[in-house]
């Protein structure tokens, strides 16, 4: 007998159940975007200390120095990324930037942890690469992250500026850091989404200042 072209009540029923639930998926999908949308009409309220950031690093980076940058997780992530967009290039040709994220060397990174512990893995490594006029940009969601508030010391020891990436309540990076960039949420991805914006606008600017014509 030919199968019936009609289908069974069962499948009727588990199709529904699929609508049902894609729907309630692309809720989600719009409540996150529309909750990303919100902080970053937010941000414009960061654009002053923003340029004074880039001002920072830009004198730095004029005199010969460096940017030193600092993050776990995700965090981690937008300091290697924010890295590589100075050294190789963002939107123009041009020499390379001096930035170096002070994680990457995961041979450095585990043994400082093995031998000292996970909070002087950044320290120990700023205070081997850093000199004075040097910047660090220590990012950190909650402005709490122990290796950071850390580095911050030896940086503050070394002479280096510090630029901070937080979120809402800044932490204890709030008063740490010469500078502070707040963003105003409390949600972790929504802070991460937000740094790497900032993160964007910087090397976009720097790139525009300092790139040889």
């Amino acid at each position: 007998m030919p199968a019936t072209p009609w289908a069974s009540s069962e499948s009727i029923r588990n199709w529904s159940t699929h609508l049902g639930n894609t729907t309630r998926q692309i809720d989600r999908i719009m409540a996150i975007w529309d909750e990303h949308l919100e902080v970053a009409k937010a941000l414009p309220k960061l654009a002053s200390a923003v340029s004074s950031a880039v001002d920072i690093m830009g004198s730095s980076l004029a005199s010969g120095g460096q940017l030193l940058l600092a993050g776990n997780g995700g965090s981690a992530a937008d300091a290697q990324h924010i890295a590589a967009e100075l050294t190789g290039r963002f939107l123009r040709e041009r020499q390379p930037l001096r930035a170096i994220a002070l994680h990457a060397n995961t041979s450095a990174l585990t043994a400082i942890g093995n031998d000292y512990g996970y909070e002087h893995v950044f320290a120990r490594e700023l205070s081997a690469h850093a000199r004075p006029g040097d910047v660090l940009l220590a990012i950190s969601t909650s402005g709490n992250s122990c290796n950071i508030l850390r580095a911050i010391e030896v940086a503050r020891k070394t002479n280096v500026s510090v630029i901070g990436l937080t979120g809402e309540s800044g932490g204890q990076m709030r008063t740490a850091c010469d500078l502070c960039l707040c963003v105003p949420s409390k949600s972790t991805a929504r802070i991460q989404e937000m740094h790497i914006t900032i993160g964007h606008t910087i090397c976009e600017l720097l790139e525009e200042r300092l790139a040889v014509a």
